[in-house]
Parts: structure tokens; C-alpha cells; sequence
């Protein structure tokens, strides 16, 4: 009896993981080994190089130092068959000293590929944690979030600023300065400009952009809204370029929301229109990565119609955009471009494959209900969204905040528990079945200020109120594994106490961030990044201690505190973190320098990590997960399932 209920329990893992070997690979980008170097002190250098999704399990690696131009020296005596990290303390600081990997496959050594990379360490160059890229900000303008993308397939990343000027949240009215996108090569060198115009508003939820290999070209992208005046990287102007569709003056107009808004002396409630952009075309338009220059360009779905349809006249709700990429088909990735989630939402799936920009489907809630909060599927959605295969078919679905958007574009389910601020997806139990959701809501009048759910059916695992401490609006909230001794991730917001994944209160202390986190020791727990610290937080004495501060640097969007990016860009598994300088002229990428014994794939492989950094920028910016749990006690990760796409010439 005992075995046949264990085999009834298994049988479902087992059957899911033989359709899980029978997918068809997703398109990936091909990827160097992105060797690093840093001068962590006067006479050590940390050098790390990434493993690839392509590489046998039983692959390893020599090292190898040039010093001032010489032949290479192999500086490990037997094979390096563990992490991809290693420290070099015998080198001659007065010499240029550079640093390659080659691998080996079944005990013999490979020539270097057309792909690998050297870092070099110039001579007598000074001990610091990070790589410049200098940058050529406009006058009065802010270099706020970044994204990567492989932009010339020369194997690297090249990485895409969102430079920001005077800029309004959606409830403020007035005039903002034009979005721009720069383009930068990691050692500095300016590929292109997109100016997106005066008719595009400035802020935290409309200037959402994608950066990936949308047609498989080996080459990324940029996709973005885009309207009359945009200028795109080779100067060509989309639209009309005298067109000011700016609301001009002290228009007001009807609000149903109190958020921006005023109340007349004969009660009525109003708020200005000033500034806003409410009328005139939107297109929807994709930039070559090489040159910036636009490809195609569409009318924008979703499209604004009734400024009244979405919550309120003056233009608050209308004009909140989210954005994700997705493989819909399984196999090549799609475009998700979505405008609304405090009423109405629609989301709108585009493909660009072989020169063409085509809708693939529209999801609007108000199809599904009536146009009230009677509808299941509105008013669901968060300030971001995550994208992953819930249900494990190869297909990815998308996690709008409540509710769950199939790959087809129809609706999946919705927990009706409403909007919210944070949200992470990723195997946050690795004790039960698949992936699951954890969700933070801000509408008192629901029964949960915070949820953790199944991903796939939307089933409440366990919840907890928001109440009146400190807020009934939950603000933050994480899932982060930071404590061995509990399986799993372990859950905090700014609600009491520390949870672990079963919802079980663990402390009534918790660690004093609630933003970001990378992996950056040694171990596989998750630290913690808030601004330009990152944190451990130590278990036993329950305290948040620093390992480390980024000098002359600062984080972005005020009070919330993000990096320009953290993503696994360079080097072994672990997570950089860019910031850009207190004097905005200069961005840093930050690598650990803390050695590890662990091996994992370069974590820009996992399919649900990699769609993670394309999504980061946007709305609240949250911290990636993967599609698998990284923690203490996890299996080993699973090999990917990908096809790596080589660039034409």
C-alpha cells in the first residue's frame, strides 16, 4: 500500500519531467564566457568566467595569465572542475596582466572559441571593485534604468540606459523632459541615441522598453512606445514632428480616484490636465540594436480610446503601461505590451520575426465582465509583472499582479484579491510541486495584505491580513532564502515578523530591507540590496550587517531604492549590480570578489531569469528569480533545454 501511494504521488513528477525533456528547446542568445578580472586589493586579483547552457555537465577549465604580452602561463595545476572563480596572488603588479579560460572535454583541452574574452588588469591600475562605463549623459538629465542585450552578437552584452530628465508620476500633472535611450558598449563607446519626444510623458510607468533577440537574428532589439516626433538612432523622426499633443493650461477633468485630485466647493472631484498626453497617435515601434534605427512601427495596442474607460478622465489611469517578453509559442520569443491594472487592463502579444511586426492576440478584461468590479479580471494587476511557464508545457504564461494571463491570451484565473506594489514567482517551496507566487496587496477591504499561491492553478496556500499596522496598504514585501534552517524562501513585508514559505511566523524580527537582493557570498543564500549596499542577514543574531558599499555611487527612483540593473552579466553565476555615479557621468558595474565553491550555469540561461532582466525596468522594478529554487539544500539545477542562436553576417 506504501508503495503503491508513494508511486501515485511521484507519478505525476515523473510524467511531468519525461514532457519536460520531449519540449522543443527555446531560441536563447549565444553567449562568451564573459571573463572577468577585478584588483580586489593591491595584490590579488579575482578572476571568474561564466558556464555555459551549452556545456557538458563534466566540462572544466584552465586558466590562463599573459603577463605584458607573453605566452600564457597556466596558473592551476590540475583541472578546475568546481566553480568558475578563481584568485591570482602571484602576478607582477607593474605589468599589464591579462586572463583567458579554455575548456577541457573529456581530458583534453579546446582551442579558444571565436567567442571567448580576455580580461585584462593594466599595469600598476589600482584596487577597485567594479568596471567604469563612462557615459555621455544629456545636460539635466539622469541615467535611471539600464537593460542588456547581446545589441552587435558579438557574444557580450551591451547595455541600454534610460536616461531620464524632469520627470511626473502619473497622478501629477504637468510638463515633462523627453525620454532618451543610449546605448553603450561596456568599455564606454556610444552606439546610438533614441530621443522618444515630447509627445511620450516622462515617469516610472510610461516609458516601459524591451530589449532581446525578438527575431532570432542572433542580434537584440529595442521595443518601445513611441509617438509623433520620436527620433530614432540615425536621426529619422517617426510621425508628424511639429505634432505637441500635450494638454496645454489648467484643464481639469473628472476623477473617480482620489489619487492627484481635488474636490470642488460643490463636491465634486477633479484634477488637472496639465501636461498630459491625451489625444494623438501611439505607435508601438522596433529599433535595429546596432544602429537604433526603427525597423517598423505600429499603431500601439493597447490604445487609449476613452480616457474615462480606465478610471478616470484627466489621464492618471489610462497611461499605466507594463511590458514583459515571453515565449507564447515555446520556442521564439513575443512582445507583451499592457496599458492598465487599476480598472480596465488589456494586453496586447506581438511578434517580430522575418522583418514584420504582427499582433499575435489581445487580452482585455473588459471582454471577460462587465465594466465594474463585478469583472474577476480587473483592477488585478500590480506596478509590475512576472512571466513564467506555470503550468510547465514549454509555453509561458503571464503573472499580472492577482491574476494569470495564459500563453494563448486568454485568462487563466484571478484571485480577485486586486493591485499591488511587489510580486516574486519562482519555485519559493521547493517542498511542494512547481512554482509558486508571492503577492502583496494594498485594498484593505480584501482579506490579504500579502499571498503566496500556487502559480499554476492560483490556489491560497496561506495569506495574512493586511490590517492597520503599520498600513493597510502593503507597500513592500520579499522572498528571499536567507535562513538555512528553514526550507525554502523565506517571506517578509512590512508587516510583523519573518515567515518561512509555509507562512509560518519564524521571528518576530526581520532583516531591514525589503527591496532587492543578489547572490553575492559564498554560499547559495540570497543577500540583500538596498541602494548601494548589499547585506547578509545573519540568522542567529537576526541582524542585517553590510558586506558591502559602493562608494560614490546611488541608487534610482527615490525612496525605492534600485539599482540601474542587478542581473548575472559577467563571470560565475553570482549577480552583478550596476549603479551610476553621485555625479551621474558614469556607471559601475559591481562583481563579488568573495570566492564560492559552488558551480552553477550562467544563470542568463534559465529561460524565466533571462526574461526577469528584461522585465526589471519595469513600473516598481523587482529582483529576478529563476525558474528553479537556488538556496541551501537545493537538487541540482536542471540542465536548460535551449537552441543558441548564431548571428548572420
Amino acid at each position: 500500500m506504501k508503495n503503491s501511494c508513494l508511486f501515485t504521488l511521484l507519478l505525476p513528477l515523473l510524467l511531468s519531467s519525461v514532457h519536460a525533456a520531449s519540449l522543443p528547446p527555446r531560441q536563447m542568445e549565444t553567449l562568451g564566457r564573459g571573463v572577468i578580472a577585478i584588483k580586489s586589493e593591491p595584490q590579488k586579483i579575482v578572476v571568474s568566467w561564466r558556464v555555459l547552457g551549452s556545456d557538458p555537465a563534466a566540462i572544466a577549465f584552465n586558466l590562463y595569465r599573459s603577463t605584458d604580452g607573453a605566452a600564457p602561463e597556466k596558473l592551476n595545476p590540475a583541472p578546475l572542475t568546481s566553480a568558475t572563480h578563481f584568485t591570482d596572488t602571484n602576478f607582477k603588479a607593474t605589468a599589464a596582466n591579462t586572463y583567458s579560460v579554455r575548456p577541457i572535454l573529456a581530458g583534453a583541452e579546446q582551442p579558444p572559441s571565436a567567442r571567448s574574452v580576455v580580461a585584462t588588469i593594466p599595469a600598476n591600475a589600482p584596487a577597485r571593485p567594479y568596471f567604469s562605463i563612462p557615459l555621455k549623459t544629456p545636460s539635466g538629465y539622469t541615467p535611471n534604468d539600464t537593460s542588456v542585450g547581446d545589441l552587435d552578437g558579438d557574444g557580450e552584452y551591451e547595455i541600454i540606459v534610460h536616461m531620464t530628465g524632469r520627470a511626473r508620476d502619473n497622478s501629477q500633472a504637468g510638463i515633462t523632459d523627453e525620454p532618451i535611450f543610449c546605448a553603450y558598449k561596456l568599455d564606454g563607446t556610444l552606439l546610438w541615441s533614441i530621443n522618444v519626444g515630447k509627445n511620450i510623458r516622462e515617469g516610472a510607468h510610461y516609458t516601459q522598453f524591451l530589449v532581446y533577440d525578438f527575431d532570432g537574428d542572433g542580434r537584440a532589439e529595442l521595443i518601445c512606445k513611441t509617438a509623433d516626433g520620436t527620433v530614432d538612432g540615425t536621426g529619422k523622426i517617426i510621425g508628424d514632428p511639429k505634432a505637441d499633443w500635450r494638454t496645454v493650461g489648467d484643464a481639469h477633468a473628472p476623477s473617480r480616484n482620489k489619487t492627484g485630485s481635488t474636490t470642488t466647493p460643490d463636491g465634486k472631484r477633479v484634477a488637472s490636465g496639465a501636461g498630459y498626453v491625451l489625444t494623438g497617435p501611439e505607435f508601438l515601434t522596433v529599433f535595429d540594436g546596432r544602429t537604433g534605427a526603427a525597423l517598423a512601427t505600429a499603431d500601439y495596442v493597447p490604445a487609449r480610446g476613452d480616457v474615462n474607460a480606465w478610471g478616470d478622465g484627466y489621464g492618471n489611469r489610462v497611461d499605466r503601461f507594463l511590458a514583459g517578453v515571453a515565449y507564447l509559442d515555446g520556442i521564439r520569443p513575443s512582445a507583451v505590451m499592457c496599458r492598465g491594472y487599476y480598472t480596465r487592463t488589456v494586453l496586447a502579444a506581438w511578434d517580430w520575426r522575418d522583418g514584420k511586426l504582427t499582433q499575435r492576440w489581445v487580452f482585455d478584461s473588459d471582454r471577460h465582465g462587465p465594466a465594474d468590479n463585478t469583472n474577476s479580471y480587473r483592477g488585478q494587476g500590480n506596478h509590475n509583472l512576472s512571466v513564467a511557464d506555470v503550468d510547465g508545457d514549454g509555453r509561458d504564461e503571464i503573472v499580472y499582479g492577482a491574476m494569470c494571463i495564459n500563453a494563448d491570451g486568454t485568462p487563466r484565473y484571478s484571485t480577485k484579491l486586486g493591485h499591488g506594489d511587489a510580486l516574486h514567482v519562482s519555485d519559493l517551496d521547493p517542498t511542494r510541486p512547481g512554482l509558486e507566487v508571492f503577492d502583496i496587496h494594498e485594498n484593505p477591504k480584501h482579506p490579504y495584505g500579502i499571498e503566496f499561491r500556487d502559480a499554476n492553478t492560483g490556489e491560497l496556500i496561506w495569506g495574512k491580513p493586511g490590517g492597520t499596522v503599520p498600513a493597510p496598504d502593503v507597500g513592500r514585501g520579499v522572498a528571499f532564502d536567507i535562513d538555512p534552517r528553514h526550507s525554502g524562501n523565506e517571506i517578509w513585508s512590512i508587516l510583523p515578523g519573518l515567515n518561512n514559505a509555509r507562512g509560518e511566523t519564524i521571528s518576530a524580527k526581520k532583516p531591514n530591507s525589503i527591496n532587492f537582493a543578489v547572490w553575492w557570498d559564498g554560499d547559495l543564500l540570497r543577500e540583500l540590496l538596498n541602494g548601494n549596499t548589499v547585506s547578509k542577514w545573519d540568522w542567529l543574531t537576526e541582524t542585517t550587517n553590510p558586506l558591502f558599499t559602493a562608494e560614490g555611487c546611488t541608487s534610482n527612483n527615490g525612496t525605492k531604492s534600485n539599482p540601474a540593473l542587478s542581473a548575472d552579466l559577467l563571470g560565475d553565476w553570482r549577480e552583478e549590480v550596476i549603479l551610476r555615479t553621485t555625479d551621474n557621468q558614469e556607471l559601475r558595474i559591481f562583481s563579488t570578489t568573495i570566492s564560492t565553491e559552488h558551480r552553477l550555469t550562467t544563470l542568463m540561461h534559465d529561460p524565466q531569469y533571462r526574461l526577469a532582466i528584461a522585465w526589471q525596468n519595469v513600473g516598481y522594478n523587482q529582483p529576478p528569480h529563476p525558474s528553479f529554487f537556488i538556496g541551501d539544500g537545493m537538487k541540482p539545477a536542471p540542465r536548460p533545454n535551449l537552441t543558441f542562436v548564431t548571428p548572420s553576417k
